[in-house]
């Protein structure tokens, strides 16, 4: 079976949702350390234009987006679950609030002014950064600081009433929920110690999120990008499961596609349709140093398109 190799860096808040739900399950990986900002060529020459973090590489098969990367990573270790069968749609419903409403809040309270001076002490550094995130977000509108802490606030009451009776947010043990709720807090309180205050009023979840990071992040390597790259050129495309041809835009297999993200992220990436399942779009692609990969997306979140000329 082949490795699990997580593209990522550090400071990425879903790059630590994905993290510890590799130590949830005990699954081995090698890390490969990428950029924050672009320039980004190895990553690109993986995905053929998606550039987001984290995205995980398996031969020649690239899972971008870590709602696609948990479902990987359940089938290929399905216990403990990240989707209790008593609450599965509840908790991918939470989850997809998680990445999206509270991140978005979390994020725009984190990085005001004092936050960002705190993340990055070098000022040339955040200057990057910001305009590096704000070509990523031209299709969004982003909430205000004073918006962002009112919310951001709001959402923490409502999570502590959500662990008043348990010691996870659904039950006895963590679900995909936990992971996704807890990323964006955890940017606050680890990595941006300047603004967790905001937390203090809180006590229940800064108590369940010290449950969470006990989980930890299990066993991995290092790995260069350009190793990571070897492997793919290497490898095989695994070959795709048997699900049937879920046809919402008259766009047959085997046309040449784009597939973006609906806000963050204008990126596309182009290649040939092989699946477009219930859950999933698959394109494939070649890469003078990669070879040929596939690619893969979720479809909740992401916009499909016949490729232009």
């Amino acid at each position: 079976m082949s490795d699990l190799i997580l593209h990522h860096y550090p400071t990425s808040p879903f790059s630590e949702k994905v993290r510890l739900i590799l130590g949830y399950k005990k699954l081995p990986w090698k890390s490969v350390t990428i950029p924050a900002i672009m320039p980004k060529p190895d990553v690109l020459a993986l995905t053929g234009g998606y550039r987001k973090t984290p995205f995980l590489q398996i031969g020649a098969d690239i899972y971008c987006d870590s709602a696609l990367i948990c479902d990987v990573l359940e089938h290929r270790q399905a216990t403990p679950t990240l989707y209790p069968p008593h609450n599965k749609g509840l908790a991918r419903v939470l989850a997809q609030w998680a990445d999206s409403t509270l991140f978005w809040a979390a994020m725009a309270y984190t990085l005001q002014p004092k936050g960002a001076a705190t993340l990055f002490t070098d000022p040339a550094l955040g200057k990057a950064f910001g305009e590096d995130r704000g070509k990523m977000s031209v299709n969004m509108t982003r909430l205000r600081p004073a918006d962002a802490a009112a919310a951001y606030r709001s959402y923490l009451r409502r999570l502590a009433n959500m662990l008043e009776e348990h010691p996870f947010l659904l039950g006895d043990a963590p679900c995909v929920a936990d992971f996704a709720v807890y990323h964006p807090l955890w940017f606050s309180r680890v990595r941006v110690p300047s603004m967790a205050g905001i937390l203090d009023a809180t006590p229940g979840v800064l108590a369940w999120m010290d449950r969470m990071a006990a989980i930890g992040h299990g066993p991995s390597q290092e790995l260069g990008s350009a190793d990571a790259i070897a492997i793919a050129a290497r490898a095989t495309p695994a070959a795709l499961a048997d699900e049937p041809f879920q046809d919402e835009h008259g766009i047959a297999l085997g046309s040449r596609v784009t597939v973006t993200a609906e806000s963050f992220g204008p990126e596309s990436t182009e290649g040939e349709l092989l699946a477009a399942t219930r859950m999933h779009y698959t394109l494939r692609r070649s890469d003078e140093r990669a070879g040929t990969v596939h690619v893969h997306f979720p479809r909740i979140g992401y916009v499909l398109r016949k490729a232009e000329g």
